[in-house]
């Protein structure tokens, strides 16, 4: 026996006649004799409500209550009537008793059955069973006669349908249509017993098991009852079910496995009757009653006794006015059910007992020694420790006990003895971890939803203005930042931190490191310092990584990156494919809009390594140019220049103005340690071009942002022309430009491809170029020496600042100091340019005035001035070039020149002569046509209307549009268009002829 579920308690005893029947009616028992015989028992007054433990006395007989014995007795409160079954069934009133009704065809009945949600009785008299229906009266209606195949030896409705009990099977008949339904046999040492659940199933008896059948007539595979004894009658009272056996009453729990819950020993029972609080069981002449112990003193027994699973089961039938009590209960057993699991080594179960429990996550973890926990207010002592001080030595992070011992161990024996209790002590310890895993990753979507909840709450109110000073706890909140803490009021957060940090450390002890990952990509809570440590214990560093990032710990997180990624290059490890110098650029891109100097810090660890993809991070991450330039100028002067020439490269459009500048000056430093290098070891070269001489000089020509006129002062005198030129191209000094190509590079082609890029320029009219930047060259090519003497004129003013004249006024003279050398330099230069416009219109060649008397090349460069007319000639004025030509020019030499100009100006002037002639002849068809429209003869009559007016035109002066039939009068015509008639805007008005 488990416990006590009921109390029996006898009731009344010495009956003078042997009892056949029992049946209830409120406070009363009703005892059916097999003298034929109503006897009716009441308890002393105050009468109750119910059958209470009382001693019960006799207070009325009715002796001519039937003339057999009463068999059966069915009080139905509902409709105030009480069936009994003796010769046939009798239906009698409540509470005088009187005979109601009699079924006659129901003599001979063995059984009957009643449904009181329909008014339906059912019985059964040899092999027919009938239906009849109560009409609401005192009048029972014959429905239906059914047959069936053998005697009936129990019965009950199911739904509309009757589940039968017939000799060798069940059935369930159709109370309808009468069909069967075969279920299965019966067993062979009992009768068939057909008993209904609270729950719409059936309990079918089966000899010494009770088979359950669900409400689709389909056994339940694991719904099997066994008794002790094959059953007489079986009676159901939730949660137990209670059988009548020859020996004894036996119940049971309803609850699988359905375990004998109490014996109750008493024999000669015949009749076993069951109401909502009581049972009441009769012998041959007494009566006894089974009533419940309390629930709540049941619950005691069974958790006192360890059978926890019942007492649970027991809480949930607590009436709801108790919910408290139901509350606190279950959670005692639940804890208490979780220890003994736990002890037991079901640590899973042990955990969702915990779970259920409610109980503190804390409460849990005090049993787990080896999981460290931040320091709290709100950890509460535990009941009940566990001493699991056996699995420290696993748990921990040290060196294990276990193996101190085998190291001692006298004999091989003892070696593997402990060898296999430490395999053993390390499995129950992983199935423990595993355990706590599950459960705290069950409790944790609910505290962080809490700890969320709880940290927005104070964001709100930290936006209106309210303060938290009121609320002085020791609990605390993360900086961004720093590892230091700021005591706050948040109870939320401290449990889920002492969840996220407890579970952290579960994965890592159980070898899922990436599962810790996992959890710390998402909303955590974990405690910095305690998983700080752990985590750097044990090396796992991507795990780390995450830690720092989540508490926007960037600077240690980039530290950790570096680190990793130069350990990367030293060793082949599963670290080195996950850390590359590309890490810490991904790493860095969230950063930039919130702190770009942290990235710019970390983005020279990895700029030399990648520098596309460190630009490709600046740009992405709209990092102003111009503060990586000054940031890689004062701490990596060495990789600014990659830096300017990568943004050059790959993003042309993001390195303007004095970015250019910048890395024009870096070349020039370069080129200029270059030449000194070699003017030094006395090798230099002017046409040498070294790598960075190439790099200098197509940054001159492609880039615009920089100052030329700054460079050029950097520029040695004797060295560097090309760089010069480009330098003074830039700064429009085209004759000094082409003088350094033609004199001191010795270079046509490069004074050419100038000259085309100037005269190119002249196509866009918002760029003021020379137009006759050709004849420049050509008086170059003509008159050496002269241009040789301007170069080193101009060059000087150029670079040597010229004191201004005093002016008229003091605000003028002021004006005057301040300008630059750019200003005085451009001044003389239109002075130069106006002269030589000047001395060309003059008709005049500089050869025949100018004598060639210098070093160097004195003779005029009759060569490249023919090569520049032939290759050039649709560029240049024909009529100027001739005039800047020595007379003593041969005319053989300018067919190159002369013979595609002069080709091309007769195809124009013919051109032009037929564009002249069709212009004229269009213009010839245009008047006949105007002539033709005014031969046009209109007939007026008398009858002719005007248009606009609908009156005669009569004798007045009219007008015709040019469709030929439209007449309006010139006045009308005249009003119509200070009144915006229809025809205003037609093309018609316009061509109007007058009359």
């Amino acid at each position: 026996m488990v416990h006590n579920a009921y109390d029996s308690f006898e009731l009344l005893y010495d009956c003078d006649s042997k009892i056949e029947s029992v049946e209830s009616y409120g406070s009363k028992i009703l005892l059916g004799c097999s003298d034929g015989s109503l006897r009716i028992y009441a308890p002393p007054p105050p009468p109750p409500k119910e059958v209470r433990k009382e001693s019960y006395t006799l207070e009325k007989n009715i002796k001519s209550f039937a003339k057999r014995p009463v068999v059966a007795l069915e009080v139905v409160e509902s409709k105030g009537l009480l069936f009994a079954l003796s010769e046939s069934i009798a239906i009698h009133g409540l509470p005088s008793f009187e005979t109601v009704a009699v079924i006659g065809k129901a003599k001979g009945a063995n059984l009957f059955c009643w449904d009181d949600s329909r008014g339906y009785l059912g019985f059964a008299r040899q092999k027919r069973v009938c239906i009849f229906k109560h009409d609401g009266g005192k009048e029972f209606v014959e429905v239906k006669d059914h047959g069936v195949p053998d005697m009936v030896k129990s019965m009950c409705w199911v739904g509309e349908n009757i589940c039968l009990g017939i000799r060798k099977e069940y059935v369930i008949l159709n109370a309808m249509n009468g069909s069967l339904s075969e279920m299965f046999a019966s067993g062979r040492l009992a009768s068939p017993l057909v008993v209904p659940l609270p729950s719409g199933e059936l309990l079918l008896g089966k000899d010494n098991i009770g088979v359950l059948v669900d409400q689709n007539r389909k056994l339940i595979p694991e719904g099997r009852i066994c008794w002790s004894e094959a059953p007489i009658e079986v009676v159901t009272q939730k949660p137990y079910a209670i059988a009548l056996l020859p020996r004894f009453v036996e119940i049971r729990s309803l609850r699988g496995p359905y375990a004998l819950i109490q014996t109750v020993v008493l024999r000669n029972v015949r009749h076993i009757h069951q109401r909502n609080n009581y049972v009441i069981l009769a012998l041959d002449n007494s009566v006894y009653g089974l009533f419940p112990v309390p629930l709540g003193a049941q619950i005691v027994q069974l958790a006192a006794s360890g059978n926890f699973e019942e007492a649970l089961s027991l809480c949930n039938l607590l009436p709801p006015e108790d919910s408290c009590l139901r509350t606190s209960k279950e959670a005692s057993i639940h804890i208490r059910y979780a220890h003994f699991l736990f002890d037991n080594q079901s640590y899973e179960e042990a955990m969702e007992h915990f779970l259920e429990s409610q109980v503190e996550i804390s409460y849990v973890l005090s049993l787990y020694p080896s999981i460290i926990l931040p320091k709290t207010s709100i950890i509460p002592e535990p009941e009940k420790l566990i001493d699991i001080s056996g699995d420290d030595s696993y748990l921990s992070r040290g060196s294990s006990g276990v193996s101190e011992d085998n190291e001692h161990s006298p004999t091989s024996n003892t070696l593997e003895s402990n060898e296999n209790a430490a395999l053993e002590l390390k499995k129950m310890s992983y199935n423990m971890l595993m355990a706590l895993i599950k459960f705290l990753q069950k409790k944790r979507n609910n505290a962080i939803e809490k700890a969320t909840a709880e940290g927005t709450e104070e964001v709100v109110l930290d936006a209106v203005g309210d303060s938290f000073t009121s609320h002085n706890s020791n609990r605390v909140k993360k900086t961004s930042k720093e590892r230091t803490t700021i005591p706050i009021s948040s109870q939320a957060r401290e449990i889920a931190s002492i969840l996220d940090t407890a579970l952290l450390q579960a994965f890592l002890l159980t070898g899922q490191s990436l599962m810790a990952e996992e959890l710390l990509k998402g909303v955590n809570y974990c405690d910095l310092k305690i998983c700080e440590e752990i985590l750097q214990e044990g090396n796992y560093h991507i795990a780390l990584l995450e830690l720092y990032k989540c508490n926007s710990m960037h600077r240690e997180a980039l530290k950790l990156v570096h680190k990793l990624v130069e350990a990367s290059r030293t060793c082949e490890s599963d670290i080195s494919h996950r850390f590359k110098p590309e890490t810490m650029i991904e790493y860095l891109k969230p950063l930039c809009g919130t702190d770009p100097i942290l990235v710019l810090e970390f983005s020279m660890l990895v700029l030399e390594s990648c520098p596309n993809q460190t630009i490709e991070l600046f740009l992405s991450g709209d990092i102003p140019a111009e503060m990586v330039n000054a940031y890689l100028k004062q701490h990596a002067p060495n990789m600014q220049a990659i830096f300017l020439e990568l943004m050059h490269a790959t993003h042309e459009d993001a390195i303007i103005g004095n970015l250019q500048d910048e890395l024009v000056n870096i070349y020039l430093s370069e080129v200029l340690d270059w030449y000194t290098n070699l003017t030094s070891k006395q090798k230099w070269d002017e046409k040498m071009h070294s790598p960075k001489r190439k790099k200098l000089l197509s940054a001159l020509e492609s880039l615009s942002g920089y100052q030329p006129d700054v460079l050029l002062k950097r520029l040695p005198s004797d060295a560097l022309y090309e760089e010069r030129a480009i330098l003074l191209g830039k700064m429009k000094q085209h004759e000094l430009t082409l003088s350094l190509y033609v004199h001191k590079l010795q270079a046509p082609e490069l004074a050419l491809s100038y000259c085309d890029r100037v005269h190119e320029s002249i196509l866009n009219p918002s760029v003021k170029s020379p137009s006759n930047i050709y004849l420049m060259l050509l008086q170059i090519y003509l008159n050496p020496r002269r241009s040789t003497n301007n170069f080193e004129k101009k060059i000087t003013n150029l670079l040597v600042p010229k004191k201004p004249t005093i002016s008229r006024t003091n605000s003028k003279l002021t004006k005057t100091r301040n300008r630059g050398s750019k200003k005085i330099a451009a001044i003389e230069i239109a002075e130069d340019t106006k002269a030589n416009l000047n001395k060309t219109n003059s008709g005049k060649s500089d050869v025949d005035e100018d004598e060639f008397i210098g070093e160097g090349d004195t003779s005029i460069m009759v060569d490249d001035v023919l090569h520049l007319l032939s290759r050039r000639w649709d560029r240049i004025n024909g009529a100027l070039a001739l005039k800047l030509l020595p007379k003593q020019t041969k005319l053989q030499n300018l067919l190159p020149f002369l013979g595609p100009l002069l080709r091309k100006s007769s195809e124009v002037y013919r051109n032009c002569s037929v564009i002249k002639r069709l212009r004229q002849s269009e213009n010839l068809q245009v008047k006949d046509e105007l002539y033709e429209k005014r031969k046009v003869v209109l007939e007026i009559t008398g009858d002719d209307l005007c248009s606009l007016c609908q009156k005669k035109i009569g004798t007045s002066v009219f007008a015709v549009y040019p469709n030929g039939k439209t007449l309006v009068h010139f006045v009308c015509f005249k009003d119509s268009q200070s009144m915006k008639a229809v025809l205003k805007g037609s093309p018609l008005k316009k061509n109007l002829i007058r009359y």
